[in-house]
């Protein structure tokens, strides 16, 4: 048999080389017991050996991987989950009948989503599905040798974190999307991953090359290609290991202009793996995870620890805090609308705090006594009118009155705009606020008309979309000539390839990535933004001069 050359999207990034292992969903068996009440109590097993399970294997993860596990465990006490299962065993269904039959038609409701975020959310259904089904028939999963190249439909996210990934292997799946909670822990695991290769990847065996950059996986290479992978692979490793030694650098143009270099997190956790020497400070903190880990969406308390770990690790640096940004793909039970038509144009970030005040006064509360600590500014996401703005800005003075008239240590930060909505990198001008921070994952779908992880019109979803582009360059300039601060906090940012556009655009501070730091530096390092590479994107800000 010759090679044979798959391609999909690239998911995680990195080069493996190992054996294809197939994994199959197997059939659970099990003999069901003709009294309800005897399935009932097998249920009700099945789910306590699943919970005990996940508990365990959270005690050996933390960070994105602990709150994986922690929704699940969640999901497992959901009474509006087992009830109707309970019902269907009431009626005379087997216990693994019942379980499959209400969980099939969970997942059947997110896949059959418009938007892929929701799709995604599939694998983490079935996930908590299998593992049921599991303890009831009493089946195992198969060991897995470490190194290995893992092919299969989807990949529960549980099943990621109990394997060994020291020893290399990577990640090939016939579906599955780069937004997926199993695609964000390879990314953070450093294990190559690649989606949506179709059906035949699972009738190949063989060794198997995997680059997770291009999204190309070859079965039984030809001595030529595997010496042209292994020869990539080494190109790659020697630009990340030049990459890395401006690390702890400022991050420079070659023609000398100073880049401020700041990074995204969504977990305190996070900044355990990162030097706060290789940054400027924090330039988009995620709240949204804070949400998700309490049962109480009114913990102040446990919102103001964790701005006060981050703002501690910051030694002085700037941190940037955005207030809850719930809503389109990132829904909150018990807080974001259901039903909506079209969530990402729905009722999300500012729009629902403001919709819902007795939650976002905690949220500036306890950014408020957090901000006596350190350099905290507040940010507010999807802003489209400058009433949204005073709106806040009302309320966050309020709070910060009220702690301080009851004696409680508090300060009002700076308040800044995400730009991220059309209406507002249009008209900026329009809105007085401390700083802006071009969102450019939103702004670019808004713009383009194109959802970014819909992959048939994904080409169309252009960060260097000239239109795109120039409202960048407006942002930037109403930044340089109001004396505001502008920055860039979306993926766009962090692909060097992007880097000289966006420098070029006048944008002048970058937040990305942790993990993106060192190739965003080193591209910086590579650019005079003055010379002829710019000139598009100057003569895109000269003509926004001129129409000033």
């Amino acid at each position: 048999m010759g090679e044979i050359r798959l391609r999909g999207r690239p998911a995680a990034p990195g080069f493996a080389r190992g054996p294809l292992v197939t994994l199959e969903a197997r059939a659970r068996r099990r003999l069901p017991n003709a009294d309800p009440a005897q399935e009932a109590s097998a249920l009700r097993a099945a789910l306590a050996a699943a919970a005990a399970q996940l508990v365990s294997l959270r005690s050996h993860t933390n960070g994105t991987g602990a709150d994986i596990l922690g929704f699940q465990l969640a999901l497992l006490e959901d009474d509006a989950l087992r009830e109707p299962v309970l019902t269907r065993i009431a009626a005379g269904a087997a216990a693994d009948e019942a379980w499959s039959a209400v969980l099939d038609a969970e997942i059947a409701d997110y896949a059959s989503a418009a938007d892929e975020h929701f799709q995604a959310r599939t694998a983490d259904l079935k996930d908590l599905r299998d593992r049921v089904l599991a303890c009831l028939s009493g089946d195992e999963d198969l060991p897995i040798a470490p190194g290995a190249v893992l092919a299969a439909r989807d990949f529960p996210p549980s099943r990621f974190l109990s394997l060994d990934w020291s020893k290399g292997g990577a990640i090939i799946l016939a579906g599955g999307s780069p937004t997926s909670h199993v695609a964000m822990l390879a990314r953070a695991r450093g294990v190559p991953m690649i989606v949506g290769l179709g059906i035949s990847a699972l009738a190949l065996s063989g060794e198997a090359l995997v680059d997770g950059r291009s999204g190309e996986a070859v079965i039984e290479a030809s001595p030529e290609t595997q010496r042209l992978f292994e020869s990539r692979r080494e190109v790659v490793t020697a630009s990340d290991a030049e990459a890395a030694k401006l690390l702890d650098q400022p991050a420079v143009t070659r023609n000398g202009v100073r880049i401020a270099m700041h990074i995204n997190i969504a977990d305190p956790d996070e900044l355990d793996r990162v030097d706060r020497a290789t940054c400027d400070g924090i330039g988009l903190v995620r709240t949204e995870l804070l949400f998700h880990r309490s049962a109480d969406l009114s913990d102040e308390e446990a919102q103001y620890a964790a701005y006060r770990r981050i703002i501690a690790w910051a030694q002085g640096r700037p941190v940037t805090i955005r207030t809850l940004d719930a809503g389109g793909d990132k829904p909150i039970a018990g807080l974001t609308l259901d039903g909506e038509s079209n969530p990402f144009l729905g009722v999300r970030g500012i729009r629902l705090s403001l919709l819902r005040p007795e939650i976002f006064r905690v949220q500036l509360r306890a950014l408020a006594r957090a901000a006596v600590h350190g350099c905290v500014k507040i940010m507010l996401p999807m802003v489209t009118v400058p009433g949204e703005l005073a709106a806040a800005r009302a309320l966050l003075e309020q709070e910060v009155a009220a702690l301080q008239n009851a004696g409680i240590a508090a300060r009002r930060p700076p308040l800044g705009i995400m730009v991220e909505v059309p209406a507002a990198a249009i008209a900026v001008e329009a809105f007085d606020a401390d700083f802006f921070s071009i969102g450019s994952n939103d702004l670019t779908q808004y713009v383009t008309a194109a959802g970014r992880d819909i992959a048939a019109v994904a080409d169309l979803a252009d960060p260097l979309n000239p239109a795109v582009l120039r409202l960048i360059a407006n942002v930037a300039r109403h930044g340089r000539l109001s004396g505001r601060e502008v920055s860039l906090c979306g993926d766009a940012g962090g692909d060097p390839a992007l880097v000289p556009a966006l420098l070029g655009a006048g944008v002048r501070a970058l937040s990305v990535a942790p993990a993106a730091l060192a190739a965003t530096k080193a591209a910086i390092a590579a650019i005079d933004v003055e010379e002829a590479g710019a000139a598009p994107l100057a003569r895109l800000r000269s003509e926004a001069d001129a129409d000033g």
